[in-house]
């Protein structure tokens, strides 16, 4: 049997959810025989929903990962996780960026919605809730939190950190490989702090 992990990161436009798609894809490339990926735009200039399917493991033969098959979803702003967490199956994990961003609105005004995690956590997910946006900030360089979840999403993964700093020094322009590189390793530090808070309290 195949063994293949599928994951989906979904987010806006501008938050960096294709260039973390990109680097997990090539670190998955290093790490295992087939790597398949796709995604969807929308309207990402709008702050629209963009998301990104990505399967790999011994044989992939879609890049599209079906409803309720999903193993991790990564949302980069809490409303994502509700719009996607239908692709996760029982029990899957979901690492959440602790933001709101404000969909574009049509018409009469909405205001964001509450009980997000309260929600997905009812559907018996795992969760995991980062505030990745405002680390990124006291970092000096809010861009830089796609980082963050990726180093977060690194802890749960079974890849080398040297793998994922390798690809991360090909893909980063050079000026900025330092700052992402210390945001990467952030996101590992508070996924291990969870973890480690979630075994204390057993």
């Amino acid at each position: 049997m195949s063994n293949v992990t599928n994951v989906l990161l979904c987010g806006v436009g501008g938050q960096g959810v294709l260039l973390a798609s990109e680097v997990l894809a090539l670190v998955a490339a290093e790490e295992k025989a087939q790597v398949k990926q796709t995604e969807v735009h929308g309207v990402a200039q709008r702050g629209g929903s963009v998301v990104s399917h990505l399967r790999f493991g011994d044989q992939v033969y879609s890049p599209t990962v079906r409803t309720g098959t999903g193993d991790i979803l990564i949302a980069f702003e809490r409303l994502e996780a509700v719009r996607y967490g239908h692709y996760l199956k029982p029990g899957g994990l979901m690492l959440i960026n602790d933001i709101e961003v404000m969909p574009g609105q049509i018409g009469e005004y909405q205001p964001y919605p509450t009980g997000i995690i309260e929600f997905v956590q009812s559907k018996g997910f795992q969760i995991q809730e980062i505030s990745a946006t405002a680390q990124a900030k006291a970092l000096g360089n809010p861009k830089v939190s796609s980082l963050i979840i990726l180093g977060a999403l690194s802890a749960n993964l079974d890849m080398p950190q040297q793998a994922w700093e390798r690809i991360i020094r090909k893909r980063i322009p050079p000026k900025l490989v330092d700052i992402n590189l210390k945001a990467f390793k952030v996101g590992i530090e508070m996924a291990q702090a969870r973890a480690q808070v979630a075994v204390s309290s057993v």
